[in-house]
């Protein structure tokens, strides 16, 4: 496989961006070698500029779930984009979008569009500690809510992968009023609400952890925190910024049975365009300006570009769209697991509805302790060995992967073949 003119192009990018991206698992750092660029993208497949052809299971991180290039969401976007990319005033495009997500997730009787997965748990946190009164926060050690600082806080996805237990340049200030637990453990939240209860706004959790292998939560272990912060008055956040629309017809919220206080949203919402949203029950969203006196504003906010997007998307799923994705996805699942039996390979994986993780260990995954003891180097060994056939996963042991509606019987089988033939070569390394 050649790839003469990545190459090329990152060390021209390097001088230009810090590590040559824009986003630091692109530097394809954990995978020890550089990153492809990309030329196009159609359906299911990926091309980079050097001509090479993948079955991509990256998605843009999640958001594409048509797959790229779908026909019926870029002619929406040509038409939104000749009548104009951004107005800074309310469009219909809006109101369309937030009744369609408030429709398919009961808990958002109001919504406040954003630009990022990042505003949008940042904002959402804003809110419960304005609306509670209180300061403190729980999170989960490996869930990843956005680069905000006070979220950014054992977190999973790029943090996890530099091996980083927070940053730089967040000052303790800030952190000192967020508790990360371990992920999964009812005994210890019980513990911390006992003894902080009363100070704690809100608790924000990941109902399936994408960043960290992609370890999905106990159903038990979310009804834990709806009673906790109920009992104490807390808010329950749940951040669906990559479950969203992503798991379920109705989310997560609905494959687990679950109503949230406020509900994180992004990725998919805005159908591959930069896009996040907060929103839940309306005597909590009121308080939001300029209805409330909790300020949050954006000068993208709602563009029509992301909205269209969004809104056609999510209008093109139905629930044979989540039936067809499972399908592969337990096709893919079954496949990958006999091929490691076969070749005797250590490989662990994780479903949700139609999320799926895998991750080279001996023992189940339940928690970011049991992320971290993933074998790395043998990540890194079949990273570059399903490149090499033309299959494209997420440079990182930690994230998890995606199939979209574009994928089909062939490309996954075409898949598990390609694993065989790598769990084969990785052995005779050995």
């Amino acid at each position: 496989m050649d790839t003469t003119k990545s190459i090329e192009a990152f060390e021209i990018a390097k001088k230009l961006m810090p590590g040559g991206v824009n986003s630091p698992v692109r530097a394809f750092q954990l995978v020890g070698m550089e990153p492809i660029f990309i030329s196009h993208g159609k359906g299911s497949k990926i091309y980079d500029i050097d001509g090479n052809r993948y079955i991509d299971y990256v998605l843009s991180w999640g958001p594409l779930i048509h797959g790229h290039a779908d026909k019926e969401v870029s002619d929406a976007l040509l038409e939104a984009i000749y009548r104009g990319t951004s107005f800074g005033l309310p469009t219909l495009l809006e109101n369309k979008l937030a009744t369609l997500i408030s429709t398919r997730i009961p808990s958002i009787e109001k919504i406040r569009m954003v630009n990022s997965g990042t505003e949008a748990t940042m904002s959402a946190i804003r809110l419960a500690r304005g609306f509670t009164g209180k300061d403190m926060i729980v999170k989960f050690d490996g869930n990843y809510h956005g680069h905000s600082d006070h979220l950014l806080v054992k977190a999973g996805s790029g943090i996890a992968t530099l091996g980083l237990p927070d940053s730089l340049g967040v000052p303790v200030e800030i952190t000192k009023h967020t508790i990360s637990i371990p992920y999964n453990n009812i005994e210890v939240l019980k513990k911390i609400f006992d003894k902080y209860g009363p100070q704690i706004a809100a608790v924000i959790v990941e109902p399936f952890a994408g960043n960290m292998a992609g370890i999905p939560a106990n159903p038990e272990f979310l009804q834990a925190i709806r009673s906790f912060t109920t009992k104490y008055g807390g808010l329950f956040i749940l951040d669906e910024v990559m479950t969203g629309f992503r798991i379920d017809y109705h989310s997560a919220q609905g494959l687990y049975n679950i109503k949230p206080d406020l509900t994180c949203l992004g990725k998919i919402i805005g159908g591959g365009m930069p896009v996040g949203a907060y929103g839940g029950k309306k005597e909590i969203m009121d308080h939001i300006a300029p209805e409330g006196n909790i300020y949050q504003a954006g000068t993208l906010s709602g563009n029509p570009i992301a909205m269209v997007a969004g809104y056609t998307t999510i209008n093109k799923l139905n629930h044979n769209s989540y039936t067809y994705i499972e399908a592969l996805a337990d096709r893919l699942i079954q496949g990958l697991s006999k091929a490691a039996h076969t070749n005797h390979i250590p490989l662990k994986t994780t479903k949700a509805g139609t999320m799926i993780g895998y991750a080279f260990i001996d023992h189940p995954l339940q928690n970011f302790d049991d992320a971290r003891k993933i074998d790395a180097e043998m990540f890194r060994r079949f990273y570059k060995e399903m490149l090499k056939q033309g299959i494209l996963l997420p440079p990182s042991q930690y994230e998890s992967i995606f199939i979209s509606t574009a994928h089909s019987i062939q490309d996954i089988d075409r898949t598990i073949h390609a694993a065989d033939v790598a769990f084969k070569r990785m052995l005779s390394c050995i």
